[in-house]
């Protein structure tokens, strides 16, 4: 899942980019209400995570021209430190789905966004692809060019991250925090899981998608060219 960060706080951003890329988001950056509208304009995003006070253009007006400009319906959480009711309802008149108030836990942020995407997807199923790898996170279903594999769960959330990630690299600290937090078994758990992980989706398979960036960590795509 791809998401944009705009805001121009850089502590604030930099620990939102901390925390959903230790989620498994793939997640770009914008510190300006124009930088934030080119890259929302000009790319496809799961999500936008947008602050309202931003030099050059401000989060409303931003949204608002994403939104009658460049078409794009892409799910919008405006972030701010007023929370009266006119500036709510600004935020939802200019095109916002979500209205979240500074400060906010960052638990609460990530329940939200997953309360906005699902709703964006209409309830549906919610897939993830790479090349010919499927994962159906509501059944936890995976299959490869129409076999269906079998996971542990360890296995099962070493993909999902993995997977939304891709095809970008997710180092071996963010992997370990995502499967373990502070309770890391030991320095070859994550390579054996991973080992057990390439087993099952690439070995069976003429081409591998799980490839090593070594001193780093592990990608998946469907290239083993470095980013």
């Amino acid at each position: 899942m791809r998401i944009l960060l705009v805001e121009d706080n850089r502590d604030i951003l930099a620990n939102l980019v901390d925390y959903l890329e230790l989620k498994g988001y793939a997640v770009d950056c914008a510190q300006d209400g124009l930088s934030g509208l080119h890259l929302a304009a000009s790319n496809d995003y799961d999500l936008i995570v947008l602050d309202v006070m931003l030099p050059g253009l401000d989060g409303y007006s931003l949204c608002q021209r994403l939104r009658e400009e460049a078409r794009k319906d892409t799910p919008v959480i405006m972030l701010t430190a007023r929370d009266a009711l006119d500036d709510r309802l600004q935020g939802f008149r200019s095109g916002a789905d979500d209205y979240l108030v500074k400060p906010f836990a960052l638990s609460e942020l990530a329940a939200r966004i997953d309360a906005v995407t699902r709703r964006a997807l209409g309830g549906g199923r919610r897939e993830l692809k790479v090349a010919d790898l499927a994962y159906d996170l509501d059944t936890l279903e995976v299959s490869r060019a129409g076999k269906p594999l079998r996971l542990n769960p360890i296995g099962l959330k070493l993909l999902a991250v993995l997977m939304q990630k891709s095809p970008h690299l997710v180092r071996r600290e963010a992997l370990e925090d995502a499967l373990w937090g502070d309770d890391c078994p030991d320095s070859d758990s994550l390579r054996s899981h991973v080992h057990q992980l390439r087993q099952v989706i690439d070995k069976p398979f003429g081409r591998p998608l799980l490839h090593t960036v070594h001193g780093l960590g592990y990608r998946l795509a469907e290239s083993d060219d470095a980013e």
